[in-house]
């Protein structure tokens, strides 16, 4: 198991929601989007130059800048 921020992903890259490291308005904000513990995300695209991120989760297509997705840690499967 890695631990790893949506931050870093790379396109293709997905993994399941651990925790949100952030309090307040944006913690609810990130709630709010559906990014809640055990969600499954999926990492489809970056903008040229990295922000915003264009991610997948719950059937839907999301985009969120780049200093949100710092905010959520997320547990990936190693790769063998």
């Amino acid at each position: 198991m890695i631990i790893k921020l949506l931050g870093k992903f790379k396109p293709g890259e997905k993994g399941v929601v651990e925790k949100l490291t952030v309090l307040g308005p944006l913690r609810r904000r990130l709630l709010d989007m559906g990014i809640t513990p055990g969600t499954e995300i999926v990492f489809r695209k970056a903008a040229p130059l990295g922000d915003p991120m264009e991610i997948m989760l719950r059937g839907y297509v999301l985009a969120i800048r780049k200093s949100e997705a710092e905010a959520v840690l997320m547990k990936m499967e190693a790769k063998s």
